[in-house]
């Protein structure tokens, strides 16, 4: 059974770091590229970033660009988000994603992957 769970969400402060975190298991996690959405309620789900699925690229929305890391861990099956100054206009609920690797490099769209987990919701407040 394929599982993304997502944690390390919660309240912090304008101008604070935080790190997201999210769990794989079910699948071949090395064969999938995976990203990073967040969702409000009265938007559509918005890319954050991705990490193909040897690592050896990491692409990131522009509204998150500069702010945000993406890493892997493929012995833990880890994805991690690392956000650094963050804004009121973070706060989301932050979901990770898993797309089975491919040449077509649409990492951005949220219709390419094909497992989500359920999120972590991630408050900032001013």
């Amino acid at each position: 059974q394929v599982q993304l769970i997502e944690s390390g969400g919660g309240p912090v402060h304008q101008g604070d770091s935080l790190s997201v975190v999210c769990a794989a298991s079910g699948f071949t996690f090395s064969r999938y590229d995976m990203g990073w959405f967040r969702q409000t309620p009265d938007n559509e789900r918005d890319f954050v970033g991705a990490i193909t699925f040897d690592g050896s690229r990491t692409y990131y929305g522009a509204s998150v660009k500069g702010r945000v890391s993406i890493s892997r861990d493929d012995a833990k099956n880890m994805l991690y988000l690392q956000m650094n100054t963050l804004r009121p206009e973070d706060t989301a609920i932050y979901y990770c994603a898993a797309r089975y690797m491919s040449p077509v490099q649409r990492l951005y769209a949220p219709g390419e992957y094909d497992y989500w987990g359920r999120g972590t919701q991630v408050t900032v407040s001013s």
